[in-house]
């Protein structure tokens, strides 16, 4: 597991993506957003040379806390942030209507 101190978190509005930079690396999940404010992740990447690092889960976890803080809800269709929720229950809370885990 990483300390993640050097990482850098931001939410790229322009490509619609959750980034998280490390080692020169860029880990994203990319996401759209409705009029209901619901965030739909779609898809979450991770370079090669920050596999098995735990950069996934915290890129998720910090874009969670992102939509949490901002009062909107989750659709994790993308199945690592699907997998995420179920593994960490807590974010059930911000599922949005009608989505399960």
């Amino acid at each position: 597991m990483h300390d993640f101190h050097d990482a850098l978190f931001r939410v790229n509005a322009e490509k619609k993506r959750f980034e998280l930079e490390l080692e020169n690396h860029t880990a994203f999940a990319e996401y759209i957003m409705n009029n209901d404010n619901i965030v739909f992740v779609t898809h979450t990447e991770v370079p090669s040379e920050l596999e098995g690092k735990g950069v996934g889960s915290r890129l998720i976890s910090l874009a969670l806390t992102w939509i949490k803080e901002k009062g909107y809800t989750l659709a994790p269709l993308c199945p690592f942030t699907a997998a995420y929720v179920k593994r960490h229950p807590e974010w059930k809370e911000i599922l949005a209507s009608g989505y399960h885990v």
